[in-house]
């Protein structure tokens, strides 16, 4: 599995509320979720997002609530990865459980630019900025969670 895509930057402890705000969680539609993605924290995001893009955000991603719309959000917006120093850990289980590929560089995340264009090879783990030539090695996924993340889910696993 790899991913590759232009990087949209945040700082630390973006929580659940900026990734969807609550107003929107009156819906399961995953579309009309990814329409608001991001909105109170980036007005353009949902503007310049392109499929297979990217979030590097600080520490403490997805804080706050524990809503499965936050993922489900950020992965119907066309994001490919989520890179962060740390992660809010209800968030990561839930991103996981989703089938968004999520993964912890505490440098990549800190060096990272919006804007730069960075590759993920998911079964080593490095993290290549391509637009600075730096790499960052995170840990890469076990082979069960790479099959949660390839089948789009747990649920979907399962039924694998």
């Amino acid at each position: 599995m790899n991913a590759h895509g232009t990087v949209h930057k945040y700082h630390d402890n973006v929580d659940t509320d900026v990734i969807i705000p609550a107003r929107y969680l009156n819906t399961a539609d995953h579309a009309e979720l990814a329409a608001h993605c991001m909105e109170d924290i980036d007005r353009n995001f949902v503007n310049s997002v392109k499929q297979g893009d990217m979030i590097v955000a600080e520490h403490n991603f997805g804080c706050g609530s524990s809503r499965e719309h936050a993922p489900i959000a950020i992965k119907a917006s066309g994001i490919s990865c989520v890179i962060a120093s740390t992660f809010a850990r209800i968030f990561y289980r839930n991103a996981i459980n989703i089938g968004l590929p999520i993964l912890e560089c505490d440098e990549a995340a800190m060096e990272i630019k919006d804007g730069d264009e960075v590759e993920v090879d998911f079964d080593t783990g490095l993290i290549t900025d391509v637009t600075t030539g730096k790499t960052y090695r995170a840990e890469p996924f076990p082979d069960f969670i790479k099959e949660i993340i390839a089948a789009g889910g747990l649920l979907n696993s399962i039924k694998r």
